[in-house]
């Protein structure tokens, strides 16, 4: 298989940004950090949202131009649509379509409803994706720092013969390319981050550090030593993994440890873990899991919603809850959970 490019800033073009107005359809997480990193590159930014939207007094104060999102959409050249996948489609049909023309560029972050064609956008406008990998606010500080964050790009519709280098402009307005804009197509990038989510990122890692809490306390020990040794510490493993990879971690911890993690790892993750993988690729492949997840969003979230509540009252949450309290950085798991 053929490497995938990278495209850094020499290979990146702002100045094709000049002239356009962009609409960012969102001020959330990824919302607010594009919106404001394209101001700050000197682009012409407005935000298109909801009537009533809470967000508006906050736009307005970061110093945006807040329309209705119809309205918005109609005064722009590139539309970047950065609200949740579930409500995607009907504001789609609602607000965009009826008010795109000719020539404009139709930008996602997550590929879900290009790939799963919840969205069919008409033939004579571009269609790309710009999909930052990190959360948004990471997305902004990196920005502030004179740094970048990782981010795919990809082309689904090339109308004007320029999609490539207008969303890389974007992205390299955002501050992309300052880290790298990795190519990819919208079908690889929502099957690998959807399992990515699924089997490792969410799924998997949450599940596993609740169990082994499970285990512990089912064994007679303080849940607060288990929350210590099974869900507190995984940050610092990550961190080791993040700055320099599986060997800078293992090299950083002790030789006990690194033995433990050869021996027992393939006792936990078994072939049959890996089988259990496939099949979750496999329903993400052939649509079974958007489907289920579009159903249950359209449907009141009844299944999601359940599960929910059933995961905030696994007895970690309230032992972690005063742990956390401990830390000078106590109040920062409230702001992620009310903001």
């Amino acid at each position: 298989m053929a490497q995938a490019r990278i495209f850094y800033q020499e290979d990146c073009n702002v100045s094709l940004l000049e002239g356009k107005k962009i609409c960012v359809i969102g001020y959330g997480s990824q919302g607010h950090a594009h919106a404001l990193n394209l101001k700050d590159s000197g682009c012409d930014v407005v935000v298109g949202l909801y009537e009533g939207s809470k967000s508006k007094a906050k736009a307005e104060s970061q110093g945006l131009a807040v329309l209705p999102t119809a309205e918005a959409v109609k005064r722009s050249d590139i539309i970047m649509i950065l609200i949740n996948d579930e409500k995607q489609a009907a504001m789609y049909k609602k607000d965009v379509e009826p008010n795109l023309k000719a020539g404009d560029m139709l930008m996602f972050a997550h590929g879900f409803n290009i790939n799963y064609k919840l969205i069919v956008p008409p033939k004579d406008v571009d269609v790309t994706m710009i999909a930052p990998k990190a959360p948004g606010h990471t997305v902004r500080s990196e920005y502030q720092e004179g740094k970048g964050t990782p981010m795919l790009v990809a082309v689904e519709q090339d109308a004007t013969g320029h999609a490539l280098d207008m969303a890389l402009a974007y992205g390299a307005a955002i501050g992309g390319a300052r880290a790298g804009l990795l190519e990819t197509t919208f079908k690889t990038e929502t099957e690998t981050d959807l399992f990515g989510e699924q089997a490792v990122l969410c799924g998997g890692v949450c599940k596993l550090m609740q169990t082994g809490f499970d285990v512990l306390c089912e064994a007679g020990y303080d849940p607060r030593n288990a929350y210590f040794e099974c869900i507190h510490e995984m940050k610092l493993i990550v961190d080791l993994i993040y700055q320099s990879g599986f060997a800078g971690m293992r090299y950083s911890i002790s030789n006990t440890a690194e033995y433990g993690d050869y021996v027992t790892g393939p006792k936990i993750i078994t072939e049959d873990t890996k089988k259990a993988m496939k099949k979750v690729l496999s329903d993400i492949q052939d649509g079974t899991f958007a489907s289920e997840f579009i159903q249950d969003m359209a449907n009141g979230q009844i299944h999601f919603q359940a599960m929910r509540a059933k995961a905030a009252a696994h007895p970690s949450e309230k032992v972690g809850a005063e742990i956390r309290k401990l830390y000078s950085w106590n109040n920062e798991s409230d702001k992620l959970i009310n903001n």
